[in-house]
């Protein structure tokens, strides 16, 4: 399985959430793209099997994922300070990968009705859904 893990600004989502995927799952191939230097690499530091940069990193590597992690940003034109370019939400968006967003209610985007959890308690529930989607395989 080839999962794709997607973060902006300092990269700080995306560490935590490379790091829990390669604790509990080590034999899954992790890809860590930021939208930016520094959030490419604390997700490398933070154990990714490969890293890229940019909006055609994005593009590329959700053409090639199974899954897709980040926080819910990523399929928003704009979002997360305006790291999100309208290109990399599309190819997000339209990717073939069974996609998992974390819920987090940053940048004027609210989303209703999601408990406001510690990214700890998001991170374990995107483990629980990254083994549910493996069994599926």
């Amino acid at each position: 399985m080839k999962v794709l893990i997607i973060d902006a600004q300092g990269g700080g989502i995306g560490r935590q959430v490379v790091s829990a995927v390669k604790a509990k799952f080590p034999g899954i191939t992790v890809t860590a793209v930021g939208t930016n230097g520094t959030a490419t690499v604390a997700m490398l530091r933070a154990g990714a099997d490969v890293s890229a940069t940019g909006e055609n990193a994005v593009v590329v590597g959700c053409r090639r994922a199974d899954v897709i992690i980040g926080p819910i940003g990523i399929v928003i034109a704009d979002a997360l300070h305006g790291e999100i370019t309208p290109t990399m939400a599309l190819a997000v968006g339209q990717s073939m990968a069974k996609r998992i967003l974390i819920p987090v209610n940053q940048c004027d985007n609210l989303v209703v009705g999601v408990t406001d959890f510690s990214i700890g308690r998001l991170i374990d529930g995107v483990l629980e859904e990254l083994a549910s989607i493996q069994q599926e395989s």
